[in-house]
C-alpha cells in the first residue's frame, strides 16, 4: 500500500479518477493474498498487482467498466470455474472508483486565493489557479494546486470552462482589480458554472450586478451569483474569509442535485 500512496495523492490533487482493486479474501491456491493492491488509472495505467496473468486481467476488466461510472462492487473469482486455472482457489477482489473531485477555478492568487487553494485542496477540490502575475502564480505558493495558469483574461476563463464542463466546475473571483472581476463574471455568468462566487462588499455587489445586466444578464443567472460570495462568518482576515467561501463551496458539493 505505502508505493500507492504518492499516486493517490496526485490523483486527489489533480481531480483524475482511478479505481483501487483490493483482495479481500483469498482461499486455496491463489497468485496474491488478502491485502493486495492494484490502482488503474484512467489513462490505463497500473500500479501493484492483484496477481498477474488471467487474475489480474480479470480485475482490470472489471475496474475499466467502472471508470466509465459505478458503484464500489466485490468480484468473486473462482480460479477454476472462472479461468480455467487449476490452482483451484477462490478470490475475492473488492472494487472501489476513487478521485473524480470537483473541479475549482480559482482566479487570484492574492492573499485571499493563497488561503483558499489551500484549503479548499485539503478538502477534495482539484484547484486551477489562474493569474497573470508570474511572482504570485507559483508552485512554492501553491503547493495543493492542480494545475497554475496565466490567462486572467474573460477569453481564458471561457475557455477553460468549456473544457472543464461546467456542471461539475466552482469558479472563485477574487482577483486584484474590480473590474477584471466584473470581467471575467461576465464571461463566467452565461456559461453556468455549478458555482460562481465573486468577493466583494454589498457595494461591490450591486455595481457588479448593474454591470451584469448592462451585458444581458437575466435575473435568474444574477440569482444563481454569490457575490459576496461566503458563508455570513464575520471574519476579517485571508484565512476567515476563505473559510467561509470553502464552507460556501463544501455545501455547494454536497447539496443534492435536481
Amino acid at each position: 500500500m505505502l508505493d500507492l500512496l504518492d499516486p493517490l495523492a496526485a490523483l486527489r490533487r489533480s481531480g483524475g479518477r482511478a479505481v483501487m482493486a483490493t483482495v479481500v479474501e483469498a482461499q486455496g491456491s491463489t497468485p496474491r493474498k488478502a491485502g493486495a493492491r492494484l490502482l488503474l488509472g484512467a489513462d490505463g495505467s497500473l500500479m501493484g498487482t492483484v496477481g498477474g496473468g488471467a487474475v489480474e486481467r480479470h480485475v482490470i476488466d472489471h475496474a475499466q467498466a467502472l471508470l466509465a461510472g459505478g458503484e464500489a462492487v466485490l468480484v468473486a473469482i473462482d480460479l477454476d470455474a472462472d479461468l480455467g486455472m487449476c490452482c483451484g482457489g477462490r478470490m475475492t477482489v473488492f472494487l472501489e472508483p476513487l478521485g473524480g473531485a470537483a473541479e475549482l477555478l480559482l482566479c487570484g492568487a492574492g492573499h485571499v486565493g493563497l488561503e483558499v487553494c489551500a484549503l479548499a485542496s485539503r478538502c477534495g477540490f482539484a484547484v486551477t489557479v489562474v493569474d497573470a502575475r508570474d511572482e504570485l502564480r507559483t508552485p512554492e505558493r501553491f503547493p495543493g494546486a492542480a494545475r497554475l495558469l496565466p490567462d486572467a483574461t474573460a477569453d481564458g476563463l471561457t475557455a477553460l470552462l468549456r473544457a472543464s464542463g461546467t456542471a461539475t466546475t466552482f469558479v472563485v473571483i477574487t482577483t486584484h482589480s474590480h473590474a477584471l472581476d466584473h470581467e471575467l463574471a461576465a464571461a463566467a455568468l452565461p456559461l453556468g458554472p455549478r458555482y460562481l462566487g465573486v468577493i466583494g462588499s454589498q457595494r461591490k455587489s450591486a455595481k457588479l450586478r448593474e454591470h451584469l445586466r448592462s451585458r444581458g444578464a437575466d435575473e435568474a443567472a444574477l440569482g444563481r451569483l454569490r457575490c459576496p460570495m461566503g458563508l455570513p462568518l464575520g471574519g476579517q482576515t485571508p484565512a476567515e474569509i476563505a473559510l467561509s467561501i470553502v464552507a460556501e463551496l463544501v455545501a455547494e458539493r454536497n447539496r443534492p442535485q435536481p
